[in-house]
């Protein structure tokens, strides 16, 4: 007998297929033209900035907002044909606290076994599953309100897949939420993908990024490059990196970002990173360059880029891009 992650890979190949979706808001284009691909079991990161376009997308890819125009497929239904039964086959966790404040723990969970149509032969045990994951067994008669946020964000994970949904949306999940629990979410959510739960998350975190198998960087609507965290430092990036210590760093970086072969320059903490075409060749010119400007440079050495590098330079470069077009 075929599990059913074998059963849905035969039958519709990819849990989340998008070909040339489209979201204008009048004359406003919030997701424009993109195309992705997501495989079962597979965590996929939607990242990108605050208005990129990330939870416009998930909404039309949940059946909560008609496309303008392209298609997407969710669990084999289409968005625009059949958003009922995209409803039916997916969790859905939202980047507000969606669960209601006033009712007891228990009291949201039935209350979302009920939305979601958990058989009543199955809810003590799905009930039990969710307070054992949201490490709450023995407080379910708790108000909601009263929690701490990690343990909200868990509970409301717990209601998200209830009904064992085949495909896992999450919109910011961890946004709000402390460290160490964000790295605990993490965990969970790797163990039902393990399960065969396909997972697409949205994140303006670079370093909960690379907890995903695969990322799509939006950007005003496009994405601007798709890939493996280790594929996207690799291959995205225009040019190498450097990483240069130095002091006035002001000074330093608005000489910088004026200097020849640098194609950009940004302050990382106490530091500099400037993108440059050849490392070698470019850090004795620029370290002459900034002694001539009365800059003490400690430290400049080239440095593998991290994913916030590989954003800032991708986006860098599409607003070089735009504000050149006549």
């Amino acid at each position: 007998m075929r599990s059913v992650r074998e059963s849905l890979m035969s039958d519709i190949g990819s849990s989340v297929v998008v070909e040339k979706l489209v979201k204008r808001f009048g004359s406003f284009v919030a997701v424009d033209r993109i195309d992705l691909e997501v495989g079962i079991g597979e965590v996929f990161g939607f990242l990108g900035p605050n208005g990129a376009g990330k939870s416009t997308t998930i909404r039309m890819l949940c059946g909560l907002l008609k496309p303008t125009s392209g298609r997407a497929r969710v669990a084999g239904y289409d968005v625009s044909r059949k958003p009922e039964m995209v409803r039916q086959n997916i969790g859905y966790m939202s980047q507000k606290f969606s669960l209601y404040n006033d009712l007891k723990v228990v009291e949201n969970i039935r209350l979302f076994a009920g939305l979601y149509s958990v058989p009543s032969n199955n809810l003590k045990e799905r009930i039990d599953w969710v307070l054992e994951m949201a490490n709450l067994k023995g407080q379910e008669n708790l108000i909601t309100g009263t929690l701490p946020g990690g343990w909200k964000q868990r509970l409301a994970l717990g209601c998200a897949v209830l009904h064992k949904p085949p495909v896992l949306f999450l919109d910011e999940p961890t946004s709000g939420v402390d460290p160490i629990t964000r790295r605990q979410f993490w965990d969970l959510i790797h163990q039902m993908a393990e399960e065969g739960v396909t997972v697409f998350v949205t994140t303006h975190y670079m370093e909960e990024a690379e907890y995903c198998n695969r990322l799509a960087l939006i950007f005003r609507g496009k994405i601007v490059a798709l890939g493996t965290p280790s594929e996207l430092k690799r291959n995205s990036m225009k040019g190498e990196l450097l990483f240069v210590e130095c002091a006035p760093l002001g000074d330093a970086v608005e000489a910088l970002q004026a200097a020849p072969g640098v194609m950009d320059a940004a302050v990382f903490g106490n530091a500099l990173h400037l993108v440059v075409e050849d490392a070698a060749v470019a850090a004795p010119h620029l370290e002459k360059y900034l002694a001539e400007r009365g800059i003490a440079v400690s430290r400049m050495e080239k440095i593998r880029p991290s994913l916030e590098d590989v954003f800032v330079s991708l986006t860098t470069g599409r607003e070089a891009e735009e504000e050149r077009k006549p």
